[in-house]
């Protein structure tokens, strides 16, 4: 019986790191910030702008997988909405649109839209 609960209590630990790992991965918004900068079109003024906002979203979101469940998503929502926003005085409309788009598919295939 003893055997069976450790079994049993082991096991639900594995689980819930694995899902927390995975959490985290979904939540890790590391790009290769050259192809972002080549599908884009950015300049060099630019790429260094866009590398130092994304780096503080990637830092905001992997703090809002370390979150606590109730407070995740209002933390994800504040990043994505500081990166958009200074995203958006960086980048020209033209670029801006191409972003958003990235984004909310980056975001709604790892289910955090």
């Amino acid at each position: 019986m003893t055997i069976a609960m450790l079994s049993m209590t082991m096991t639900f630990a594995e689980n819930e790191n694995a899902a927390n790992v995975n959490n985290v991965e979904a939540y890790d918004m590391s790009v290769n910030i050259r192809k972002l900068g080549e599908a884009l079109g950015l300049t060099f003024d630019q790429m260094e702008a866009v590398e130092n906002i994304h780096n503080t979203f990637n830092a905001e979101m992997l703090f809002a997988a370390q979150a606590n469940t109730d407070d995740r998503k209002a933390m994800v929502d504040k990043a994505v909405d500081k990166d958009i926003k200074w995203m958006h005085y960086v980048l020209d409309e033209k670029q801006y649109r191409k972003y958003l788009l990235l984004l909310n598919v980056t975001l709604q295939n790892r289910g955090l839209r």
